[in-house]
């Protein structure tokens, strides 16, 4: 291999980390639905012709670590220019059936494959039991939403996907906004290739200096076993977690033998998922300069027996899963090395009929740390997404804001306090369905170091004569006009012994 200075790395890495950042903003500008103009729900990055991540955009950590899996299911299928893969099936390649991903080759002009532009796209409905595709109650995939195996996108494809989803137009829409980010990604494949004098030795050097940088990390860490329990509230009770890291040398293993079997409702989520979760507690304790690469998961190795909760096989159900273990599954790898923990859910809310589905998931308290207090009503960990603006959503929605603020005084005491969450008061102009996958309702979220527990959150129903009924951390039902749902999100744990 020929050698790359440190220089041509970092503009390298430059180059092909603003594709990405371009690649995201053409999908958000070009997209049709709220989830993903407003709230920015997607993700894109490069890849290597063998398939190793070579930059991601700077997006949903829960997309991004798991997008590998997507690429390697199509890896060695035929590749042809101008084509693109679709896919959103958990069991292979996906992580749950709204986050649509497309993968698109790109070839320079003797033919030569460079590499792949991807992106993942969390579309407001894939069909299923309700509105969203988000369902509280589902048992089987099936149950989810329209199941895509790894197949070539064309028009025909294209029309036989969306017309078994709700606004199938809008669906088209947002589909051919992902196929615009991809062409802009391969173009920006092609235009930094032309510029390079060994462009896969570059790519080589960008992933090799990651994956440097994460092992000088961990080396600097102090060798031994760290271990962490926590428990996830599923419908028919709590659900263990466990977690034994083990650090030495420069790598680090994260083994969660031991923890539950699979869940009969659809908090399982596949092993890209798991560790989706464990390379962002991974990128947290480590430098956040370190470039977004394959190199930086290098070192890192996951450990979870088959057909359990955190490695599922079909047909469990695994919309919640991909939202909510993966949050779990977060802070259980940050709480083992002695952080304090965050809200821990993304407080999933659906809103539909058969006119219009409204998916957001809400921010809440994020932990405090050493150096300081946690940020309120953000959303935190495996999420990056953006509310929808209150503007945008009275005047897309039969909906109204009644309320949404800061949950004050609902952070967790400490020498730092941990963050508040937040309340968000929608309500129903019409009839409509709900369905609600929240977690921290029933467990706090942690402190540290002598830091107290965040609050936890609530859901409630309140009828148009303001009686308020709390509701489970995962349920569904209907809203008539005038009543509302109230979700007040947990706040994030505090560090330190409290002042």
């Amino acid at each position: 291999m020929t050698p790359v200075d440190p220089i041509a790395i970092q503009v390298l890495a430059g180059a092909l980390a603003s594709a990405c950042e371009e690649m995201g903003a053409v999908l958000i500008r070009s997209a049709h639905s709220a989830n993903i103009k407003e709230r920015r729900d997607c993700s894109a990055a490069l890849f290597t012709p063998s398939g190793e991540m070579a930059m991601q955009a700077e997006h949903i950590p829960v997309h991004l670590g798991s997008m590998p899996a997507s690429v390697a299911a199509v890896l060695d299928r035929e590749h042809l220019p101008g084509q693109s893969w679709i896919l959103n099936d958990p069991y292979s390649g996906g992580t749950h059936l709204p986050d649509i991903t497309l993968i698109t080759p790109s070839f320079d002009d003797s033919g030569r494959l460079l590499g792949f532009a991807a992106n993942r796209a969390h579309h407001a409905d894939v069909g299923g039991s309700v509105p969203g595709s988000m369902p509280a109650d589902s048992t089987r995939l099936d149950q989810e939403g329209v199941i895509i195996s790894p197949r070539v996108l064309d028009e025909e494809a294209l029309d036989l996907i969306t017309t078994k989803m709700r606004q199938p137009e809008q669906r088209r829409a947002d589909l051919r906004a992902q196929l615009a980010a991809n062409r802009i990604g391969t173009l920006r494949l092609r235009e930094i290739a032309a510029g390079s004098a060994d462009f896969e030795a570059g790519l080589e050097s960008v992933i090799g200096y990651a994956e440097r940088r994460v092992r000088n990390a961990l080396e600097a860490m102090e060798d031994g076993v760290y271990e962490a329990e926590d428990w996830l509230e599923g419908r028919s009770g709590d659900l263990k977690l466990v977690l034994r890291a083990t650090v030495e040398g420069d790598s680090i293993e994260f083994d969660f033998t031991g923890s539950s079997g699979p869940d009969p409702g659809n908090l399982n989520c596949p092993l890209s998922v798991t560790r989706s979760s464990c390379y962002f507690a991974v990128r947290v304790l480590t430098d956040p300069d370190i470039p977004a690469s394959a190199g930086a998961y290098r070192p890192v190795s996951v450990i979870a027996p088959s057909g359990t909760l955190l490695n599922a096989l079909p047909p469990h159900a695994v919309v919640a899963g991909n939202v909510e273990t993966s949050s779990r599954v977060a802070d259980l790898a940050l709480g083992a090395f002695g952080c304090a923990l965050g809200q821990g859910t993304m407080n999933n809310l659906t809103l539909g009929n058969d006119g219009f589905t409204l998916y957001e998931t809400l921010g809440g308290g994020q932990a405090a740390g050493s150096d300081g207090d946690g940020p309120s009503a953000v959303h935190v960990a495996m999420s990056n997404t953006l509310n929808t603006p209150i503007e945008a959503l009275e005047i897309e929605f039969p909906l109204r804001a009644i309320e949404y603020s800061v949950r004050r005084g609902t952070g967790g005491r400490g020498s730092h306090r941990g963050g508040d969450g937040l309340v968000r008061d929608i309500e129903a102009l019409e009839e409509m369905e709900f369905e609600l996958l929240t977690e921290r309702r029933r467990h706090h979220p942690r402190g540290a170091a002598g830091g107290e527990p965040g609050q936890t959150g609530r859901n409630l129903l309140v009828d148009a004569d303001g009686e308020a009924t709390e509701l489970e951390p995962k349920t569904g039902g209907r809203l008539g006009p005038g009543q509302r749902l109230r979700i007040e999100t947990p706040g994030g744990g505090g560090f330190g012994e409290p002042q």
